[in-house]
């Protein structure tokens, strides 16, 4: 039995050179190693999964420190995966980058960049007003956001200036370009969401 995700840390983009000489861009994504620190049963809870812990620290709170404990190690980030079926899943056992062949497609899941408060051309692209014809001030505006007395308010979800970004983001269907276990290392072709050094779940895809 093996999980069908893990933790890991974004490293950044880079290009890779395939088999035919075609360049590739890729994000490099060190990836585990994971202890998994806790198992989902269906007898106890109605369900399969794992907890899995990732990059080592010295010490967590005592209750989490007493959580941890089987383990034996502490953990800066938790977070619970789902399992595949068939064998068995112990806590303590470490998994790797070796579930990911060259090839698979899987998710990469991370936190965006966060931009603060931006307005609606650079948050969704509006087109801004006139140039011209005395529009001294209309340049970057959103323009009307109602429709008059009727029904004389605001709608919501209406897309306006606001914060940007710092927002758990999801890229698909990302293919994997090469899984190496020995250093850790998985380069997936397009962009992982993410600044340096952030968190990423990297999952199966289906």
């Amino acid at each position: 039995m093996s999980v069908r995700a893990l933790l890991g840390k974004k490293i950044g983009t880079t290009q890779y050179f395939d088999e035919d000489g075609r360049a590739v861009c890729v994000t490099a994504v060190e990836v585990g190693p994971c202890i998994v620190t806790q198992v989902k049963t269906v007898e106890r809870d109605g369900y399969t999964g794992a907890q899995i812990g990732f990059e080592e620290v010295r010490r967590r709170s005592k209750p989490l420190m007493g959580h941890l404990q089987p383990s034996g190690a502490l953990f800066r980030h938790l977070r619970e995966v789902e399992v595949e079926d068939g064998g068995e899943i112990e806590i303590g056992q470490r998994l790797d980058v070796g579930i990911f062949e060259a090839g698979q497609k899987v998710d990469a899941t991370g936190t965006s960049k966060g931009r603060g408060f931006a307005g609606g051309v650079k948050r969704h692209h509006f087109r801004g007003g006139p140039k011209t014809h005395g529009q001294s001030d209309r340049h970057r505006a959103p323009g009307s956001i109602g429709a008059g007395s009727t029904p004389g308010r605001v709608i919501k979800g209406l897309k306006m200036a606001g914060h940007m970004g710092n927002a758990r983001v999801t890229a698909r269907n990302l293919r994997v370009v090469q899984s190496d276990p020995g250093r850790n290392l998985l380069l997936l072709e397009g962009a992982v969401p993410g600044a340096h050094n952030s968190l990423v779940m990297i999952r199966k895809t289906g």
